[in-house]
């Protein structure tokens, strides 16, 4: 038995025999055709762009359907590479001018374009470049006859392990046989872990070494919770994982069940439980588990998930079918927060990452460095707050220059729309993510200037620890129990119970149920957390009093390892709801 890590991008536990994919070379019978056989290649390489487009088109309907059309663009914009005037130009002036065979010409041209974003040394391009290798196979399939046809034979349950998926392999997995999937590469940005999230398929990605390191029909346990592959697990391991997994889905069922009971403690303090979102369509999943608004709409992929920009009528739409779900209550809007990883393909030109993109121009830096978008945006939301309580929230603000110019950029947004005749809310409640140390050093300083704060745990602890949170080689060095983030929350909480400036924790930690008694006693009494959790957090919270979480953050704080800290808090969790202790 060896255990294997990675990062977790899709939630669930799943045990079964390993299916190994090998990386699929395709032989291409020849380099170059007779000068006489021009005109029919070029005919057979534009009969494959057609069979493709269909078939991608197809995927796309599929997907729209199944998941929504946010998924269904990742395959549109699969359609526009495969549209290309340019590349279709380029492959066909190789078979035209040099001869080469349609195949080889198109591997040169991908080949190239791949290697150009790989280059790049930046995350979201290099998921990119999986997508043109995504291409390249669909259509050296369709010019040479040849599939990989080992997923779609599938007749038995089995966990997939590869080098990688394409989206749309992962797509088209059939979720009846496959419990899960492993792949040596990838990161939470990829547009292959936002499709497994959405199909609800356990999945760890950049596990490293494992293609050549399973043999096919190994057991597996894949723990999508933890990002941990076990190999040839032992009877016990399995037996442990099988009534672990058992016992969740018991406790899962009973908790969603109890939905509608109000999140408060057993002594009567109140604590508001809210759902971070990405797309619209989410705000409706919330609500349906009980969550009491919205405390994180991240809205980069109003960009993202399209290859052109979106107007302000969409903007706007995409915010009132959230309010929508939540007339009554709050929806926290953060104004975008492009860069480092998140790159839209329509502006490039706006990115200037260097050799270390996190700390480069991103987020509110890079709003304030193209105000004409960032005003687009404050438009949208200032109109849709006249329809219900909406807040606005400004990321990774460093200092009280960046936070001054962002409020008064949004001054002079309501001075426009005034001048205009525009209803909109003069009154909105204006906020700040607190993710970077300056923040919570100048805690008081910055609560004299905003209605609230919220903590961004992923991004605070990643530039507190100086550890990349994406990248699994430095993974050991991330953790949220570091007495030093503990100490930098105590430190909000404080100035903003002393400037009466509400502060919700929006980060992982918050989704994550040994950490709630932790943040309470801390004197948070607002989390916004990955929707699915919300009840597993709702049970946490009606077994606790406040004496009690007072108590254990006491003790926490004056812990000096963060490893003593887990241990302490999975231990108190265990004695509060020992269903949901791991």
């Amino acid at each position: 038995m060896h255990t294997k890590h990675g990062i977790a991008v899709s939630p669930g536990v799943a045990i079964g025999p390993a299916f190994v994919l090998g990386v699929e070379d395709f032989r291409i019978p020849h380099r170059s055709v007779s000068g006489d056989a021009v005109d029919a290649e070029i005919v057979r390489f534009r009969c494959a762009l057609e069979n493709v487009c269909r078939e991608i088109g197809d995927n796309e309907k599929l997907a729209s359907e199944q998941l929504g059309t946010q998924y269904g663009a990742i395959f549109a914009a699969h359609q526009e590479m495969v549209r290309d005037p340019k590349l279709q130009g380029e492959v066909e002036a190789l078979i035209r001018d040099r001869h080469y065979s349609p195949e080889f010409a198109l591997s040169r041209v991908l080949g190239q374009y791949a290697k150009v974003l790989l280059n790049l040394g930046d995350m979201y391009k290099a998921d990119r470049a999986i997508d043109l290798y995504d291409l390249e196979k669909r259509l050296l399939r369709h010019l040479l006859g040849e599939r990989r046809e080992e997923l779609s034979n599938l007749t038995a349950p089995v966990i997939v392990l590869a080098r990688d998926l394409t989206p749309s392999e992962t797509a088209s997995l059939p979720k009846r046989f496959v419990l899960g999937f492993a792949t040596e590469v990838g990161g939470y940005t990829s547009h292959t872990a936002i499709l497994a999230g959405a199909l609800e398929i356990p999945a760890v990605v950049a596990v490293g070494d494992i293609v050549t390191d399973v043999s096919g029909g190994e057991t597996v346990i894949l723990d999508g919770i933890n990002g941990r592959i076990i190999v040839d697990p032992d009877e016990d391991t399995i037996l442990e994982y099988r009534d672990s997994e058992k016992r969740a889905r018991s406790v899962a069922e009973r908790l969603v069940s109890q939905r509608s009971l109000k999140s408060e403690t057993a002594d009567h303090s109140r604590i508001w439980l809210m759902g971070n979102i990405e797309f619209p369509e989410e705000a409706e999943h919330c609500k349906e588990l009980g969550a009491d608004g919205i405390g994180l709409y991240r809205t980069e992929f109003l960009y993202l998930e399209s290859s052109r920009e979106q107007s302000e009528e969409e903007h706007c739409e995409a915010y009132r079918q959230v309010v929508s779900a939540f007339p009554e209550q709050p929806v926290v809007i953060r104004t975008l927060d492009l860069g480092a990883d998140k790159v839209p393909s329509q502006m490039p030109q706006l990115y200037p990452l260097g050799a270390n993109p996190e700390l480069g121009l991103r987020s509110i830096r890079l709003s304030l460095n193209d105000l004409e978008r960032f005003k687009t945006q404050l438009r949208a939301i200032l109109r849709v707050a006249s329809l219900g309580d909406v807040r606005i929230m400004f990321p990774l603000i460093s200092s009280l220059i960046e936070l001054r110019q962002a409020k008064s950029t949004l001054h002079d947004v309501m001075e426009d729309l005034e001048e205009q005749g525009v209803p909109f809310n003069r009154d909105i409640q204006v906020g700040m993510m607190v993710e970077v140390p300056s923040v919570p050093l100048l805690a008081e300083d910055f609560a004299r200037e905003v209605d609230f704060f919220s903590i961004g745990t992923n991004d605070l602890i990643q530039y507190t620890l100086a550890v990349d949170r994406s990248n699994p080689a430095v993974a050991k060095y991330y953790n949220s129990a570091d007495p030093a983030i503990l100490r930098m929350i105590q430190m909000v909480a404080a100035a903003g119970e002393k400037h009466d400036v509400p502060v919700t924790v929006c980060g992982q930690m918050s989704s994550d149920p040994k950490y709630i008694p932790l943040l309470v006693g801390l004197g948070i009494r607002q989390l916004s957390a990955t929707p699915h959790v919300i009840p597993q957090l709702k049970e946490v919270v009606r077994h606790l009093t406040i004496p009690q979480a007072e108590a254990i953050a006491a003790h926490a704080v004056k812990l000096e390892l963060a490893r003593d800290v887990e241990t302490y808090l999975r231990g108190e969790l265990n004695k509060l709801c020992p269903d949901l202790a791991k």
